[in-house]
């Protein structure tokens, strides 16, 4: 069988970069399959090398909240780079968005904007790091806080989906401070917070777990987790990275009503561009050089095209009603998956928060590290290409996340209801 175009271009691209893909998961390896290559998006639908056309729940892992090549998103991106595509300078287009984040988001009063989700989490705890004066980091089994030495203890996102237990490279000296806890666990939260022979400079946590599936936070965990490290005089960090501006506009701390000192965020407030940011409380990001002693920079942050794409987002998610209709849509749309599981006899579980989502293939609740891995990831690559094939973009791993965006359609939601009826039936077939 003659190749397609996409095989062509992964052969080519396998050659001169490291597994053909500029980042782990994208290579399709637990899902059995070469990747598509994508060569346009537009609303609801991204369109590969050979011309097909997919219905995109993949969202480029989130930030495509209003759908791909949204006007007013296009439109701010060719005015800004009219005028330059970088400086390294101040620009006025960096206060405009840093004002729009304070404003929406509950815990920034000040706010610094990076290049991605792994610069904002890195720069936060060695923040936390410096205001506190203590070392340790704690996070929990199972959350992707990027790639920095110190996070790839237990991480989920491309670490779990390939299965590499942490990461050669990543030297013992640096990883002896982090110390990873059970999601969802409040007596080992409470042990370990309180064990006076540490040294815990911060906690870093996904309010939402989105990086080995959706993992919800149990009532009360988060307050909590609140309550403890506000008397222990433990910084404590949100990576909404995946949760801020999607899960409402002021993020998982609006959501949950649970304010932390220090807030990550990415994907959405770049419109689609690699951008990143870390804000809190003024008295601690007053530690940052050049006002404090805690060093960190980068030539291309607060990006001007960056800027103009984030700024040109959120004054759409401002509009009113939005939230309730992405609510609205997505849970309609869950409850339509979980009724095609039943009527089909597939042992799934749906995990949902606001419009992000995760089918797990298994008959156990999901609600940490442990009960996620319990998941048959070989039923979910099996679903995964015959889902593809019919039209579907799922992400190629079952431990991500499924997004809705606005620009999905009834009729889009339909068709992968209808879709994932008949992949269920065909995988009960075998």
């Amino acid at each position: 069988m003659e190749n397609s175009v996409s095989q062509d271009l992964f052969g080519k691209a396998c050659k001169i970069i490291p597994g053909g893909v500029n980042s782990p998961v994208r290579a399709c390896r637990s899902v059995g399959c070469d990747p598509v290559f994508i060569v346009k998006g537009e609303g609801a639908s991204v369109f590969d090398a050979d011309g097909n056309e997919y219905i995109d729940f993949v969202c480029s892992w989130g930030p495509m909240i209003l759908g791909h090549a949204h006007p007013s998103t296009v439109a701010a991106l060719g005015e800004a780079a009219k005028a330059g595509t970088s400086f390294g300078a101040p620009t006025p287009s960096e206060i405009d968005l840093a004002a729009m984040v304070v404003e929406a988001v509950p815990s920034i009063e000040k706010v610094r904007f990076v290049n991605s989700g792994t610069e904002a989490t890195m720069s936060a705890v060695r923040l936390a790091r410096g205001y506190t004066g203590r070392n340790v980091v704690v996070k929990f089994d199972g959350c992707y806080h990027g790639h920095a030495d110190s996070f790839l203890v237990k991480a989920g996102s491309g670490v779990l989906t390939l299965g590499i237990p942490g990461s050669p490279g990543v030297p013992e000296d640096i990883v002896k401070n982090t110390i990873s806890i059970p999601y969802n666990n409040e007596e080992i939260l409470e042990k370990t917070l309180r064990d006076e022979n540490l040294d815990i400079a911060c906690v870093i946590i996904e309010p939402v777990a989105g990086n080995m599936g959706c993992v919800i936070p149990r009532d009360g965990f988060l307050k909590k987790l609140r309550e403890l490290t506000r008397e222990l005089g433990i910084v404590l960090i949100f990576d909404e990275v995946i949760t801020g501006f999607r899960l409402s506009y002021g993020g998982a701390q609006e959501y949950f009503d649970v304010i932390p000192d220090l807030t990550c965020l990415g994907k959405i407030i770049g419109g689609g561009l690699p951008v990143g940011a870390y804000g809190g409380r003024a008295e601690i990001m007053n530690y940052i050089a050049p006002d404090g002693p805690v060093y960190q920079a980068g030539t291309l942050s607060g990006n001007p095209l960056a800027m103009a794409a984030g700024r040109a987002t959120l004054e759409l998610l401002q509009r009113p009603g939005f939230y309730g209709e992405l609510e609205e849509k997505s849970a309609g749309f869950a409850e339509k998956l979980m009724d095609v599981a039943e009527k089909t006899g597939m042992e799934v579980r749906l995990n949902r928060v606001g419009s992000l989502m995760t089918s797990f293939f298994t008959a156990n609740d999901v609600f940490d590290f442990e009960s996620a891995m319990k998941a048959d990831t070989e039923r979910y690559a099996c679903h995964y290409r015959q889902m593809l094939s019919r039209g579907i973009y799922l992400a190629p791993s079952q431990f991500e996340v499924a997004f809705i965006s606005a620009a999905q359609s009834k009729n889009d939601l339909d068709k992968a209801v209808k879709m994932t009826e008949w992949s269920f039936k065909k995988l009960l077939e075998k």
